[in-house]
Protein backbone atom coordinates (compact mmCIF):
# COMPACT_ATOMS: atom_id res chain seq x y z
CA UNK A 1 0.00 0.00 0.00
CA UNK A 2 1.13 3.56 -0.62
CA UNK A 3 1.94 5.56 2.07
CA UNK A 4 0.01 9.13 1.87
CA UNK A 5 1.61 12.15 3.23
CA UNK A 6 0.44 15.53 3.15
CA UNK A 7 2.23 19.47 3.52
CA UNK A 8 1.03 22.03 5.83
CA UNK A 9 2.01 25.18 4.86
CA UNK A 10 3.98 27.50 7.47
CA UNK A 11 5.59 30.91 7.29
CA UNK A 12 9.20 31.12 7.59
CA UNK A 13 8.81 32.82 11.40
CA UNK A 14 7.62 28.97 12.11
CA UNK A 15 10.62 27.42 10.89
CA UNK A 16 13.47 26.89 13.83
CA UNK A 17 16.47 27.99 13.09
CA UNK A 18 15.77 29.77 9.50
CA UNK A 19 16.86 33.07 10.54
CA UNK A 20 20.45 31.79 11.85
CA UNK A 21 21.10 29.68 8.66
CA UNK A 22 23.84 30.64 6.10
CA UNK A 23 21.55 30.94 3.42
CA UNK A 24 24.56 31.98 0.86
CA UNK A 25 25.63 28.39 1.65
CA UNK A 26 22.35 26.82 1.05
CA UNK A 27 21.96 28.88 -2.34
CA UNK A 28 25.28 28.19 -3.90
CA UNK A 29 24.29 24.30 -3.35
CA UNK A 30 21.26 25.38 -4.69
CA UNK A 31 22.90 26.81 -7.85
CA UNK A 32 24.54 23.91 -8.67
CA UNK A 33 21.49 22.05 -9.27
CA UNK A 34 19.35 24.38 -10.95
CA UNK A 35 22.52 24.24 -13.61
CA UNK A 36 21.15 21.17 -14.67
CA UNK A 37 17.33 21.92 -13.75
CA UNK A 38 18.08 24.54 -17.00
CA UNK A 39 19.61 22.30 -18.57
CA UNK A 40 17.40 19.40 -19.09
CA UNK A 41 14.65 22.44 -20.13
CA UNK A 42 16.43 23.11 -22.84
CA UNK A 43 17.92 19.25 -23.88
CA UNK A 44 14.49 17.65 -23.52
CA UNK A 45 13.37 15.28 -25.97
CA UNK A 46 10.29 13.54 -26.55
CA UNK A 47 12.02 10.17 -25.77
CA UNK A 48 12.50 11.30 -21.91
CA UNK A 49 10.70 9.26 -19.97
CA UNK A 50 10.45 11.61 -16.50
CA UNK A 51 8.03 14.39 -16.59
CA UNK A 52 10.05 17.47 -16.77
CA UNK A 53 10.65 19.87 -13.76
CA UNK A 54 8.01 21.46 -12.62
CA UNK A 55 7.67 25.11 -13.87
CA UNK A 56 7.79 26.76 -10.70
CA UNK A 57 10.63 25.23 -10.28
CA UNK A 58 12.54 26.08 -13.47
CA UNK A 59 11.05 30.05 -12.64
CA UNK A 60 12.94 29.76 -9.40
CA UNK A 61 16.16 28.37 -10.83
CA UNK A 62 16.12 31.11 -13.95
CA UNK A 63 15.91 33.33 -11.38
CA UNK A 64 18.95 32.08 -9.23
CA UNK A 65 20.74 31.99 -12.57
CA UNK A 66 20.44 35.98 -12.61
CA UNK A 67 21.68 36.61 -8.80
CA UNK A 68 25.62 36.55 -8.17
CA UNK A 69 26.98 33.05 -7.63
CA UNK A 70 28.06 34.14 -4.09
CA UNK A 71 25.53 36.53 -2.53
CA UNK A 72 25.28 38.37 0.61
CA UNK A 73 23.76 36.04 3.29
CA UNK A 74 20.44 37.90 3.35
CA UNK A 75 20.22 38.19 -0.23
CA UNK A 76 20.16 34.80 -0.55
CA UNK A 77 17.45 34.64 2.31
CA UNK A 78 15.55 36.67 0.79
CA UNK A 79 16.07 34.61 -2.67
CA UNK A 80 14.38 31.53 -0.99
CA UNK A 81 11.98 33.20 0.63
CA UNK A 82 10.47 34.97 -1.89
CA UNK A 83 10.35 32.17 -4.07
CA UNK A 84 9.50 29.12 -1.83
CA UNK A 85 6.91 28.11 0.53
CA UNK A 86 7.88 26.02 3.59
CA UNK A 87 5.86 23.02 4.10
CA UNK A 88 5.33 20.55 7.40
CA UNK A 89 5.29 16.90 6.26
CA UNK A 90 3.01 14.72 7.79
CA UNK A 91 2.95 10.87 7.22
CA UNK A 92 2.05 7.93 8.70
CA UNK A 93 4.87 6.00 8.31
CA UNK A 94 7.99 5.25 10.30
CA UNK A 95 9.85 8.49 11.79
CA UNK A 96 12.67 10.52 9.68
CA UNK A 97 15.96 9.54 10.13
CA UNK A 98 19.24 10.67 9.03
CA UNK A 99 22.49 9.26 8.19
CA UNK A 100 25.79 10.24 6.44
CA UNK A 101 27.63 9.55 3.18
CA UNK A 102 31.03 10.80 2.24
CA UNK A 103 33.68 10.25 -0.62
CA UNK A 104 36.62 7.90 0.42
CA UNK A 105 40.06 8.57 -0.32
CA UNK A 106 41.79 5.37 -1.46
CA UNK A 107 45.24 4.42 -2.48
CA UNK A 108 44.91 2.50 -6.05
CA UNK A 109 46.47 1.40 -9.09
CA UNK A 110 45.99 1.35 -13.07
CA UNK A 111 47.06 -1.72 -13.07
CA UNK A 112 47.23 -5.08 -10.57
CA UNK A 113 50.51 -5.24 -8.95
CA UNK A 114 51.55 -5.58 -5.42
CA UNK A 115 48.82 -5.60 -2.77
CA UNK A 116 46.64 -4.17 -4.99
CA UNK A 117 44.61 -7.05 -6.72
CA UNK A 118 40.97 -6.15 -6.36
CA UNK A 119 39.78 -4.37 -8.99
CA UNK A 120 36.55 -2.19 -9.70
CA UNK A 121 35.20 -2.04 -12.94
CA UNK A 122 33.53 -0.10 -16.09
CA UNK A 123 30.08 -0.30 -16.81
CA UNK A 124 29.95 -3.57 -19.33
CA UNK A 125 28.60 -3.00 -22.52
CA UNK A 126 25.78 -5.10 -22.17
CA UNK A 127 24.19 -3.39 -19.20
CA UNK A 128 20.92 -2.32 -20.27
CA UNK A 129 19.52 0.64 -17.67
CA UNK A 130 15.86 -0.41 -17.36
CA UNK A 131 14.82 2.89 -15.45
CA UNK A 132 16.03 6.10 -15.25
CA UNK A 133 18.91 6.68 -12.92
CA UNK A 134 17.41 9.30 -10.90
CA UNK A 135 14.61 6.50 -10.23
CA UNK A 136 17.24 3.70 -9.09
CA UNK A 137 16.03 3.72 -5.47
CA UNK A 138 12.52 3.09 -6.22
CA UNK A 139 11.27 -0.26 -4.68
CA UNK A 140 9.99 -3.35 -6.64
CA UNK A 141 10.93 -2.35 -10.12
CA UNK A 142 14.70 -4.11 -11.80
CA UNK A 143 16.64 -0.76 -12.63
CA UNK A 144 19.43 -2.71 -14.47
CA UNK A 145 19.42 -5.84 -16.92
CA UNK A 146 21.74 -7.86 -19.28
CA UNK A 147 21.02 -7.32 -22.85
CA UNK A 148 20.93 -10.87 -24.38
CA UNK A 149 20.00 -12.50 -28.12
CA UNK A 150 16.91 -13.72 -26.06
CA UNK A 151 16.10 -9.99 -24.59
CA UNK A 152 16.83 -8.72 -21.22
CA UNK A 153 17.77 -10.62 -18.67
CA UNK A 154 18.89 -10.67 -15.40
CA UNK A 155 22.82 -9.07 -14.19
CA UNK A 156 25.75 -11.32 -12.84
CA UNK A 157 25.42 -11.06 -8.93
CA UNK A 158 28.06 -9.58 -6.55
CA UNK A 159 29.17 -13.17 -5.77
CA UNK A 160 29.09 -14.12 -9.39
CA UNK A 161 31.18 -11.19 -10.17
CA UNK A 162 34.07 -11.60 -7.60
CA UNK A 163 34.33 -15.17 -8.47
CA UNK A 164 35.48 -14.38 -12.25
CA UNK A 165 32.50 -13.30 -14.25
CA UNK A 166 33.68 -10.29 -15.55
CA UNK A 167 37.63 -11.59 -16.26
CA UNK A 168 38.81 -11.03 -19.67
CA UNK A 169 36.33 -8.24 -20.33
CA UNK A 170 39.05 -5.78 -19.95
CA UNK A 171 36.43 -3.72 -17.55
CA UNK A 172 38.88 -3.50 -14.83
CA UNK A 173 38.99 0.50 -13.79
CA UNK A 174 41.64 0.30 -10.63
CA UNK A 175 42.59 -1.67 -8.40
CA UNK A 176 42.61 -1.71 -4.39
CA UNK A 177 44.35 -3.67 -1.79
CA UNK A 178 41.30 -4.05 0.29
CA UNK A 179 38.59 -5.70 -0.89
CA UNK A 180 36.61 -4.18 2.08
CA UNK A 181 37.23 -0.54 0.88
CA UNK A 182 36.05 -1.32 -2.46
CA UNK A 183 32.65 -3.24 -0.88
CA UNK A 184 32.25 0.77 0.83
CA UNK A 185 33.37 2.71 -2.17
CA UNK A 186 30.49 0.56 -3.85
CA UNK A 187 27.79 2.04 -0.93
CA UNK A 188 29.18 5.51 -0.83
CA UNK A 189 29.23 5.74 -4.58
CA UNK A 190 32.16 7.98 -5.38
CA UNK A 191 35.95 8.08 -4.19
CA UNK A 192 38.75 9.75 -5.12
CA UNK A 193 41.61 7.77 -5.61
CA UNK A 194 45.77 8.45 -5.09
CA UNK A 195 47.28 6.52 -8.02
CA UNK A 196 50.86 4.45 -7.75
CA UNK A 197 52.27 7.25 -9.95
CA UNK A 198 51.45 9.91 -7.71
CA UNK A 199 48.21 11.46 -9.46
CA UNK A 200 45.09 11.58 -8.36
CA UNK A 201 41.58 10.90 -10.24
CA UNK A 202 37.82 10.70 -9.10
CA UNK A 203 35.79 7.80 -9.99
CA UNK A 204 31.61 7.89 -9.71
CA UNK A 205 28.75 5.73 -10.39
CA UNK A 206 28.10 4.36 -13.64
CA UNK A 207 25.10 1.62 -13.17
CA UNK A 208 24.85 -1.07 -10.99
CA UNK A 209 24.08 -4.95 -12.16
CA UNK A 210 20.20 -4.46 -10.92
CA UNK A 211 20.29 -6.84 -8.16
CA UNK A 212 18.46 -5.40 -4.82
CA UNK A 213 20.75 -3.88 -2.31
CA UNK A 214 20.50 -5.84 0.79
CA UNK A 215 21.93 -4.66 4.01
CA UNK A 216 24.87 -6.56 5.49
CA UNK A 217 24.32 -4.77 8.80
CA UNK A 218 21.05 -6.23 9.07
CA UNK A 219 21.79 -9.24 8.36
CA UNK A 220 24.79 -9.47 10.89
CA UNK A 221 22.47 -8.31 13.37
CA UNK A 222 19.54 -10.80 12.37
CA UNK A 223 22.27 -13.59 12.53
CA UNK A 224 23.29 -12.55 16.14
CA UNK A 225 26.64 -12.14 15.12
CA UNK A 226 27.06 -8.10 15.68
CA UNK A 227 24.56 -6.45 18.19
CA UNK A 228 22.70 -3.48 16.61
CA UNK A 229 23.92 -0.77 19.03
CA UNK A 230 27.24 -1.77 17.47
CA UNK A 231 26.72 -1.50 14.65
CA UNK A 232 28.94 1.16 12.91
CA UNK A 233 31.00 1.56 9.32
CA UNK A 234 34.19 1.33 11.17
CA UNK A 235 32.52 -1.78 13.50
CA UNK A 236 31.23 -3.33 10.26
CA UNK A 237 34.44 -2.88 8.35
CA UNK A 238 36.36 -4.69 11.54
CA UNK A 239 34.31 -7.25 11.30
CA UNK A 240 34.68 -8.35 7.60
CA UNK A 241 38.39 -7.80 7.64
CA UNK A 242 39.04 -10.36 11.07
CA UNK A 243 38.73 -13.31 8.92
CA UNK A 244 38.50 -12.30 4.58
CA UNK A 245 37.00 -15.69 4.00
CA UNK A 246 34.10 -14.91 6.24
CA UNK A 247 33.68 -11.28 5.92
CA UNK A 248 33.79 -12.26 1.68
CA UNK A 249 30.51 -14.62 2.19
CA UNK A 250 28.95 -11.97 3.87
CA UNK A 251 29.54 -9.12 1.82
CA UNK A 252 27.79 -11.33 -1.31
CA UNK A 253 24.68 -11.51 1.20
CA UNK A 254 24.60 -7.97 -0.62
CA UNK A 255 23.95 -9.13 -4.34
CA UNK A 256 23.87 -5.33 -5.62
CA UNK A 257 27.15 -4.26 -7.53
CA UNK A 258 27.96 -1.06 -8.90
CA UNK A 259 30.01 0.29 -11.88
CA UNK A 260 32.24 3.01 -12.10
CA UNK A 261 33.52 5.39 -14.55
CA UNK A 262 36.32 7.98 -14.44
CA UNK A 263 35.44 11.60 -13.98
CA UNK A 264 37.07 13.42 -16.65
CA UNK A 265 37.91 17.79 -16.62
CA UNK A 266 35.30 20.08 -15.21
CA UNK A 267 33.45 17.14 -13.73
CA UNK A 268 36.42 15.76 -11.86
CA UNK A 269 36.27 18.91 -9.69
CA UNK A 270 34.30 16.79 -6.96
CA UNK A 271 31.80 13.90 -6.82
CA UNK A 272 28.32 14.13 -8.39
CA UNK A 273 24.93 13.59 -7.08
CA UNK A 274 22.17 11.51 -9.06
CA UNK A 275 21.43 15.19 -10.70
CA UNK A 276 24.74 15.10 -12.44
CA UNK A 277 25.21 18.23 -10.17
CA UNK A 278 28.40 18.65 -7.86
CA UNK A 279 27.49 17.66 -4.11
CA UNK A 280 28.31 20.02 -0.89
CA UNK A 281 29.47 19.20 2.37
CA UNK A 282 26.97 19.51 4.55
CA UNK A 283 24.54 20.79 2.27
CA UNK A 284 23.84 18.11 -0.38
CA UNK A 285 20.84 15.41 0.54
CA UNK A 286 20.04 12.21 -0.49
CA UNK A 287 16.25 11.75 -0.61
CA UNK A 288 13.63 9.80 -2.04
CA UNK A 289 12.68 10.92 -5.30
CA UNK A 290 9.29 8.90 -4.95
CA UNK A 291 8.04 11.71 -2.20
CA UNK A 292 10.73 14.89 -3.23
CA UNK A 293 11.99 16.43 -6.68
CA UNK A 294 15.04 16.88 -6.85
CA UNK A 295 16.58 20.16 -6.70
CA UNK A 296 14.39 21.44 -4.10
CA UNK A 297 15.30 23.05 -0.70
CA UNK A 298 14.35 20.78 2.80
CA UNK A 299 15.46 22.39 5.85
CA UNK A 300 16.18 19.23 8.13
CA UNK A 301 16.07 19.54 11.90
CA UNK A 302 18.00 16.84 14.10
CA UNK A 303 18.57 17.03 18.01
CA UNK A 304 21.76 15.34 19.24
CA UNK A 305 24.03 15.38 16.37
CA UNK A 306 27.00 16.82 18.63
CA UNK A 307 29.35 15.35 16.65
CA UNK A 308 28.19 18.09 13.94
CA UNK A 309 27.07 20.71 15.96
CA UNK A 310 28.61 21.17 19.11
CA UNK A 311 25.26 22.75 19.97
CA UNK A 312 23.70 19.25 19.95
CA UNK A 313 21.05 20.23 17.33
CA UNK A 314 21.13 20.28 13.42
CA UNK A 315 18.90 23.09 11.95
CA UNK A 316 20.11 23.61 8.13
CA UNK A 317 18.50 24.10 4.89
CA UNK A 318 20.24 21.59 2.21
CA UNK A 319 19.47 20.67 -1.28
CA UNK A 320 17.84 17.26 -2.28
CA UNK A 321 20.52 16.38 -4.97
CA UNK A 322 21.33 12.82 -4.67
CA UNK A 323 19.19 8.82 -3.91
CA UNK A 324 20.06 5.83 -2.49
CA UNK A 325 19.32 2.36 -2.16
CA UNK A 326 18.65 2.42 1.01
CA UNK A 327 16.99 6.12 1.39
CA UNK A 328 13.10 5.31 1.17
CA UNK A 329 10.54 7.51 2.81
CA UNK A 330 9.27 10.89 3.29
CA UNK A 331 11.66 12.18 5.56
CA UNK A 332 14.89 9.70 5.15
CA UNK A 333 17.76 11.92 4.53
CA UNK A 334 21.12 10.67 4.08
CA UNK A 335 23.63 13.97 4.26
CA UNK A 336 27.05 14.62 2.33
CA UNK A 337 29.61 15.03 4.60
CA UNK A 338 32.69 15.66 2.13
CA UNK A 339 35.77 13.98 1.20
CA UNK A 340 38.32 11.77 3.22
CA UNK A 341 38.99 10.15 6.78
CA UNK A 342 37.36 12.91 8.89
CA UNK A 343 33.76 13.15 6.65
CA UNK A 344 33.82 9.05 7.00
CA UNK A 345 33.79 9.59 10.96
CA UNK A 346 31.37 12.32 10.93
CA UNK A 347 29.12 9.73 8.43
CA UNK A 348 29.73 6.74 10.02
CA UNK A 349 28.15 7.47 13.30
CA UNK A 350 25.16 9.92 12.24
CA UNK A 351 22.62 8.04 12.36
CA UNK A 352 19.38 10.40 14.54
CA UNK A 353 15.96 10.94 13.94
CA UNK A 354 15.12 13.96 11.55
CA UNK A 355 12.58 16.23 10.18
CA UNK A 356 11.75 17.82 7.12
CA UNK A 357 10.39 21.26 6.12
CA UNK A 358 9.93 20.91 1.95
CA UNK A 359 10.35 24.41 0.11
CA UNK A 360 8.10 23.75 -2.48
CA UNK A 361 8.60 26.29 -5.39
CA UNK A 362 5.62 28.51 -5.15
CA UNK A 363 3.08 27.75 -7.19
CA UNK A 364 4.03 24.39 -7.38
CA UNK A 365 1.85 21.71 -6.25
CA UNK A 366 2.93 19.33 -3.55
CA UNK A 367 3.52 15.32 -4.46
CA UNK A 368 0.66 13.71 -2.30
CA UNK A 369 1.82 10.52 -1.59
CA UNK A 370 4.56 7.79 -2.45
CA UNK A 371 5.37 4.09 -1.58
CA UNK A 372 6.56 3.32 1.47
CA UNK A 373 10.00 2.28 2.57
CA UNK A 374 12.20 0.86 5.78
CA UNK A 375 14.72 3.12 6.73
CA UNK A 376 18.52 1.69 7.00
CA UNK A 377 22.32 2.99 7.28
CA UNK A 378 23.60 2.63 3.95
CA UNK A 379 23.39 3.85 0.67
CA UNK A 380 24.17 3.26 -3.50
Amino acid sequence: MKNPISYKALGFAQVPGWEEDDHTAAFKAFRKSCERILASVRERTQADKLPPPAPALVAACTAASLLPGSPAKAAAKTFFEEHFTPHAVTHTGPEGLLTGYYEPVMKGSRTPQGEFKTPIYKRPPDLVTLVDETQRAAPGTPTHGRKTEKGVEPYLSRAAIEQGGLAGKHLELVYFADPVDVFFLQIQGSGRVKLTDGSSIRVHYDGKNGHPYSSIGRYLIEKGLLAADKISMGALKQWLREDPERGKRVMWQNASYVFFRELKAAEAKGPLGAMQAQLTPGRSLAVDPGYHALGLPIFVSAEGMTHVNKSGGLRRLMIAQDVGSAIKGPERGDIYFGSGDAAGRLAGTTKHVGKFVVLQANDMPARAEAAPGAPEKARQ
